[in-house]
């Protein structure tokens, strides 16, 4: 564990057991004292990291409003242990619990990006089925991408591809974003299939706020759309940005993140 700066700690938990024991990395910054309101809690996308552009931006709005944030790679991302290649939404899902089990927030509003936003959803649904909890104040998603293995993957999958996946437990994709391509594994697929969440009513308990790029090509804004259907029982904001793009982390971007987050300290 380091100091890194006033209020911020830097720290690593280890996550499973035996084999599938792997060190997740941790960054945490302390609300300042008497200070309430809740921790921001950071969830990324599939092969991003707590140091991209709008964890960074968030961990600042924490520090301007004397709020907590916590923000952590998981296992094959970033600065944490493990493969990339043994992930799964589980696992990482796992992990998410794991870092909020050790910093012990009273309550929290998540913010998931991608990925992210079904890390996210799924955490809700976890700790609502816990005594000792902390409450979800709200949660914001930015380019959601729940359930996309099933819903924006494997109905674009190609026959050489399928292939891949059948003889060699996995298959590459380019990637717009990174040298290094996509990889999507048999097991991240087979697992995602029993961690969908648009099967039904998604009950948050909380304001949601969806911000959507119009101008995203990897997660087109029907399946924000097709989200807002399964939650029914919430207070749901989308807003939907007409030039935006799946990152969504230009100046005027993150200016609606981060009011979309204020907005859920007192939603």
């Amino acid at each position: 564990m380091t100091q890194a700066a006033a209020g911020i700690t830097e720290k690593r938990i280890t996550v499973g057991e035996g084999t599938a024991a792997r060190e997740i990395a941790i960054i945490h910054r302390a609300a300042r004292k008497k200070k309430p309101g809740p921790a921001f809690v950071w969830l990324g996308g599939y092969r991003s990291d707590m140091s991209g552009t709008k964890a960074v931006e968030l961990d600042r709005l924490a520090d301007e409003l004397g709020l907590a944030a916590i923000r952590f790679d998981y296992s094959g991302h970033g600065l944490s242990g493990g493969l990339f290649r043994d992930g799964t939404i589980s696992r990482w899902l796992e992990e998410a619990l794991a870092v909020l089990d050790d910093i012990k927030p009273k309550r929290v509003v998540l913010v998931g990006s991608s990925m992210g936003g079904w890390i996210a959803l799924r955490l809700v649904q976890e700790l609502r089925k816990r005594k000792k909890a902390p409450g979800v104040d709200g949660i914001v998603l930015v380019a959601p991408a729940p359930d996309f293995t099933a819903e924006l993957i494997e109905p674009n999958l190609t026959d050489a591809e399928r292939r891949s996946l059948s003889e060699k437990g996995y298959f590459e994709e380019h990637s717009e974003y990174s040298p290094e391509p996509n990889i999507y594994t048999r097991d991240l697929m087979e697992d995602g299939a029993r961690n969908r969440v648009m099967t039904g009513i998604i009950e948050t308990g909380c304001p949601v706020h969806i911000l959507q790029g119009m101008k995203d090509p990897d997660v087109p804004y029907s399946h924000a759309l097709k989200l807002v259907e399964f939650l029914p029982a919430d207070d749901v904001v989308l807003t939907l940005i007409r030039d935006g793009d799946h990152r969504l982390s230009r100046p005027q971007d993150i200016e609606k993140l981060k009011a979309a987050v204020s907005a859920s300290i007192n939603a």
